[in-house]
């Protein structure tokens, strides 16, 4: 599971994510002053995060702002829709930089030798849930699609090896999608995930993981709508893909 940030630590990152455009130009030093925090804070708040320091953490945002989106032709642009560009363009282009193409290829291989494909999902990720369906009647495979908790729980127990199932989910807990790979993991019945939690308890009993990037806070702070953008890339990654290969080899 991630590491829980303390208090001070917690402050310090709602800092940085409300300053996002300008923390890449500032020093540790400076960083500390304008937040008020101890640059021990910082290094710890980094570490938690997954970063060996603060200037690696500037570094990745460098890298994100490398870009060929350009600004430049506004003269005054608006910081919140700057930063909701690139909040999007951070979570486009990490999570496909994150997707092993081995994990690719054995999906293809899973759903292409599936008699049937069930889809799991809760939520707003019901709505990708629902495209990877269309998409894969779309070259004549059997898929179903399941959003009744109760139903969910049920069909996990009745599968059998000629089955794949599809697992959608943001943070990976949703207490009967992880029932439900428990049951198709101590039935040997092949299992993708797309998320955007590596340290999910659902992890423990997928075969064929994807895991995207998830962007920190939300612009909608009093409700759970979290971005689904990191899930629909990968499923759109993977069947586009998997439609590809069903052409060619026809």
């Amino acid at each position: 599971m991630e590491v829980k940030l303390s208090e001070s630590e917690q402050y310090l990152w709602d800092f940085i994510q409300k300053n996002i455009t300008n923390i890449s130009h500032y020093s540790i030093v400076k960083l500390s002053e304008l937040a008020n925090v101890s640059t021990a804070t910082i290094v710890r708040t980094m570490k938690k995060k997954g970063y060996e320091g603060f200037t690696a953490f500037k570094h990745s945002l460098k890298e994100k702002e490398n870009t060929n989106i350009n600004f430049s032709h506004l003269d005054k642009i608006d910081e919140g829709i700057k930063m909701a560009i690139l909040k999007n363009e951070q979570e486009v282009i990490r999570t496909i930089n994150m997707i092993e193409i081995g994990n690719i290829e054995d999906a293809i291989q899973r759903i292409h030798a599936a008699k049937r494909i069930m889809i799991f999902a809760r939520g707003f990720s019901e709505l990708i849930a629902q495209e990877m369906m269309v998409k894969l009647q779309l070259t004549n495979k059997y898929c179903e699609l399941h959003t009744d908790p109760n139903i969910i729980r049920n069909i996990s127990r009745k599968l059998t090896k000629d089955d794949v199932v599809i697992f959608v989910s943001l943070n990976g807990e949703t207490e009967e999608l992880v029932v439900a790979a428990k049951n198709c993991y101590k039935a040997e019945i092949g299992t993708v995930l797309l998320t955007a939690s590596r340290y999910s308890s659902i992890m423990e009993y997928i075969e064929i993981p994807f895991i995207g990037f998830k962007s920190e806070g939300s612009f909608f702070p009093d409700y759970e709508v979290r971005s689904r953008l990191p899930l629909s890339i990968m499923a759109r990654i993977l069947l586009d893909s998997y439609a590809l290969r069903t052409t060619n080899s026809n």
